[in-house]
């Protein structure tokens, strides 16, 4: 899974802009609502970016071959696309810095701050529907969604139920929701989508798993 020419600079675009929120003291709110230490916000943040490119295979499944079709620029496209040839079947995969990661830094905000079941349900019920609802399969690529509509949804739905503790139930919310409305809601449209390889929390919904991580927490 190579890096194409357009998604590798889009990869260096997003490291110029966390290297500038750096500079300006914005990853400093983002921990100081988090209650957490800049060490462990840094190694959560770069090791989603680097691990974006990581796809750990789950199983394979006989799929259709795609059809030709044009990708609306308001869809995320993901940081990486595939190069090899599609030959009737997709790999199923996990990726470590789109799903893993994610997930692991959310059970520990989960655990750190005591957030009740209903709170993170509810946050990450409404984020994950309307993350099905918002995103689309791409046929030869996977699951696209625009970018802001997943961080929006989780800080508003954060700010009502959270009250304090919004910012890490925006983040749980935001990043939970969009693997489960974007990524696992539809696994069913992949025999379709004639893809060699859909990665859960890979490319497609990467760019929104990351953004909805840091933006939720801004804004909530």
């Amino acid at each position: 899974m190579p890096f194409s020419p357009l998604h590798l600079l889009l990869f260096l675009v997003l490291a110029a802009f966390l290297l500038a929120f750096i500079q300006v003291g914005v990853l400093t709110i983002a921990v100081d609502k988090l209650g957490l230490p800049m060490e462990a916000l840094l190694v959560l943040l770069f090791g989603s970016l680097l691990g974006g490119g990581v796809n750990l295979p789950l199983f394979s499944m006989p799929a259709e071959a795609p059809p030709e079709q044009r990708v609306h620029p308001a869809f995320s496209l993901g940081l990486l696309r595939p190069r090899q040839p599609f030959r009737g079947r997709t790999l199923v995969a996990v990726n470590l810095g789109g799903c893993l990661i994610p997930v692991a830094f959310s059970v520990y905000l989960w655990n750190l701050h005591a957030l009740s079941p209903a709170q993170v349900g509810g946050t990450v019920g409404l984020v994950a529907a309307i993350s099905y609802l918002a995103s689309r399969p791409v046929p030869g690529l996977g699951i696209a969604m625009p970018l802001f509509v997943a961080p929006i949804t989780a800080a508003l739905t954060a700010l009502l139920l959270g009250g304090a503790q919004s910012a890490p139930l925006a983040y749980i919310g935001g990043t939970l929701g969009v693997l489960i409305g974007a990524d696992l809601l539809r696994i069913g449209d992949i025999r379709k989508m004639g893809t060699p390889l859909a990665s859960i929390g890979g490319a497609g919904t990467f760019d929104g798993i990351y953004l909805t991580g840091i933006v939720a927490v801004l804004l909530a």
